[in-house]
């Protein structure tokens, strides 16, 4: 890589988002995040780079991680990565382009083929490196919409026992549960309805957003999805969609008890959670913080609070100008990828 090039774009091209953002001299200065729903065909992807143009335009160098090759619009993980290879190839045929590969770091374009099982879902250790370049000691916790990645860092290096996601899905370091995506049935197999455990009906009719939207604790920017049935992203609209998963109607329970019905399907969830990063933490040091990062921060706060260690943003710890920092958090692959690419050329 040629020295003296500072300008660099980060993208994290997830199968439900596109992340992208820009570093100038060390530092990022904007970030996107972007609705890419893979499954429903590769020109979203198309759309989206498009869309985050601005924010890659005149970079010196972009660099790429992913994790997008899981979306079954592909046959496999290895047919993903070179679908969406042959992607970048098309939106950016100039220009220095880095590719991701986690244990392999970075690798250019003709060397990335051949390192598919590298390079699928490797975005993860992208952040986890940073932060152990940048932290020393931490566990490191990416709470998003879909996926928890619960990385234990040390001695500056990544600590954790698995890499792919059949090993990470193992060891508790991967855990399928995010802020917003994941369907009420993924947490937990019923509620409590007026002090009696109601089971669940399996059925796709809400999701954590609308959990998280009656507590009031939702950023309504991280939510770029579509609603289960389709209809107002409102409390009400939220309080109609859980009814639903109990059996009910929303005018069958006053508005504080279906508050406290949305608590129980969030308390589950950071339960999950807890036990994932009880495991993951095991040999880390007493006073080892957890350095949270994604949309889902707030509950990652919360699981601090109950592992009694300290609570640092990612976005403290990175370089970031003040207009982006929850962006550039929510976005923490493609914030460690541009960073990470920046230092390996100072």
């Amino acid at each position: 890589m040629e020295k003296g090039k500072t300008t660099i774009a980060g993208f994290d091209i997830g199968g439900a988002h596109l992340k992208v953002t820009r570093a100038e001299n060390g530092r990022i200065v904007q970030a996107v995040s972007i609705t890419t729903p893979l499954w429903q065909g590769l020109d979203h992807l198309d759309a989206g780079l498009r869309e985050a143009a601005p924010v890659y335009a005149g970079t010196d160098i972009n660099a790429f991680t992913m994790t997008g090759e899981l979306s079954d619009v592909f046959a496999s993980r290895e047919a993903g990565v070179a679908g969406l290879l042959e992607r970048i190839a098309t939106h950016f045929p100039g220009g220095e382009k880095l590719v991701y590969a986690g244990r392999s770091g970075f690798v250019r374009m003709n060397e990335a083929a051949g390192l598919a099982n590298d390079i699928a879902s490797a975005n993860w250790h992208a952040t986890a490196s940073l932060v152990a370049k940048l932290a020393g000691e931490a566990l490191f916790v990416d709470m998003g919409s879909t996926t928890t990645d619960l990385i234990p860092v040390s001695g500056g290096a990544v600590t954790g026992q698995g890499y792919t996601d059949a090993e990470r899905l193992l060891s508790g370091e991967l855990v399928y549960t995010g802020f917003t995506r994941t369907f009420l049935f993924g947490v937990a197999s019923s509620a409590p309805v007026r002090g009696r455990l109601t089971p669940l009906m399996n059925e796709y009719f809400a999701s954590m957003a609308d959990a998280h939207r009656i507590l009031g604790v939702l950023d309504e920017k991280d939510d770029k999805h579509v609603s289960a049935d389709g209809q107002a992203k409102t409390i009400a609209g939220s309080t109609a969609r859980i009814a639903r998963m109990v059996g009910r109607d929303a005018a069958d329970l006053e508005p504080e008890e279906w508050r406290t019905v949305a608590r129980w399907f969030s308390e589950q969830q950071l339960r999950l959670v807890h036990d994932a990063a009880f495991r993951a933490a095991g040999n880390l040091a007493a006073d080892a913080p957890i350095v949270g990062a994604g949309t889902g921060r707030r509950q990652l706060r919360r699981l601090a609070e109950r592992m009694e260690r300290r609570f640092i943003d990612f976005a403290d710890l990175i370089p970031v100008d003040d207009a982006v920092r929850g962006e550039a958090s929510s976005a923490a692959p493609a914030s460690a990828v541009a960073l990470l690419a920046g230092m390996q050329q100072a």
